[in-house]
């Protein structure tokens, strides 16, 4: 099933939640939707689910305007953060609800319920557990009992809002890749809303990166995380540092001072630098490299992170070092940038160097 969303704005009174967004996912695609709390993204998969409406703009199913139409209209599935299973049930029974409260002509026959049921338990590897009350299941499994009962109506459209939020970091590092797994072999168009870059980059086979009601930019993981389109995506996904420059007759200049940066097409003005703290080497200071000092050194998987303060604001970045480094705190230091990505200031131009040119 292709989903589309065109135009979708939502307003509460005279706060807009979303401004205009646009985007469309293909048949059998898993989408995430990542964003900081308050990007619009939990408001927006509710808008698709039928759970809300959008004050203007339309949601498309197959090329059907599913704008108006309820939520029980639209043929979802939909697993929340916190499960949603009914305790007083066991797990074939809430897995069984969405069959059961079908309308007579549509409602399965009990042995076609229970041999769905029987499957989908296998499905979420559960085969056993149908006897069992929620309480008597781990958070886990809870959520794979979540999903079993989306998937029990066969949606359209599976969505997910923060599945994984309520979990410890393992259990959720265990269940994206079940996910993953779970959705190569059903094959159901897929929103995924989560605030967690890894899981996002991970499961996803496109992100969509909100901020404050907008679309950032959308892409494969690699591109989002090796091609950010915006400051904010490259702030936001994965480490980052930045400095300022200032650009004059094509050459960029730092605290003063001429720098080698892995490009040569900025414009003239101020521009700020983007890049991650393995996109750069450590040594001593030098012509064309940013100069600073070393404030603070830690252990960062088997590498040494270093924070550097570098420039006349002190502003501090950071840097991976190997690990048998000889590197001190309070040592003088030169940054060569190898990989990045500048994007030019709205704002004027400060002064320029008196002496460059």
């Amino acid at each position: 099933m292709r989903l589309e969303v065109r135009g979708i704005t939502k307003e509460f009174g005279a706060t807009a939640a979303l401004h205009g967004v646009d985007f469309s996912i293909d048949p059998g695609e898993l989408i995430a939707l990542l964003g900081p709390s308050g990007s619009g993204k939990t408001t927006l998969l509710r808008i698709i689910a039928g759970l809300d409406f959008p004050t203007a703009g339309q949601v498309l199913f197959g090329g059907d305007d599913a704008s108006a139409r309820p939520v029980q209209d639209r043929h979802v599935g939909f697993v929340f953060q916190h499960y949603a299973l009914f305790r007083h049930m066991t797990v074939f029974d809430n897995i069984a609800f969405g069959l059961r409260a079908k309308p007579r002509r549509a409602r399965p026959s009990e042995p076609d319920i229970a041999a769905r049921i029987d499957a989908l338990l296998n499905l979420v590897q559960l085969p056993e557990f149908g006897r069992r009350f929620p309480a008597q299941l781990s958070g886990g499994q809870r959520q794979r009992v979540a999903l079993a009962r989306a998937l029990a109506i066969e949606p359209k459209v599976l969505l997910l809002d923060e599945p994984f939020g309520a979990l410890d970091a393992k259990v959720r590092r265990e269940l994206r890749r079940w996910l993953r797994d779970i959705h190569d072999r059903t094959g159901h168009t897929t929103v995924f809303v989560t605030h967690d870059q890894d899981e996002a980059l991970e499961v996803a086979d496109r992100v969509v990166v909100m901020n404050t009601g907008r679309i950032e930019q959308v892409g494969g993981p690699d591109e989002i995380y090796d091609a950010p389109a915006t400051p904010f995506v490259f702030d936001f996904i994965g480490e980052s540092s930045r400095f300022e420059v200032e650009v004059f007759s094509g050459k960029p200049y730092f605290d003063e001072r001429p720098v080698g940066l892995p490009f040569n097409d900025l414009p003239e003005g101020r521009s700020t630098v983007y890049f991650r703290p393995h996109d750069v080497s450590i040594g001593l200071p030098g012509p064309g490299l940013i100069s600073g000092t070393i404030t603070s050194l830690r252990r960062a998987g088997a590498t040494r992170r270093l924070e550097i303060a570098i420039g006349p604001g002190q502003r501090t970045v950071e840097a991976d070092a190997a690990e048998n480094h000889s590197f001190r705190v309070g040592q003088r230091a030169g940054l060569n940038v190898k990989r990045a990505r500048a994007f030019p200031a709205r704002a004027a131009p400060r002064n320029v160097p008196s002496y460059a040119g």
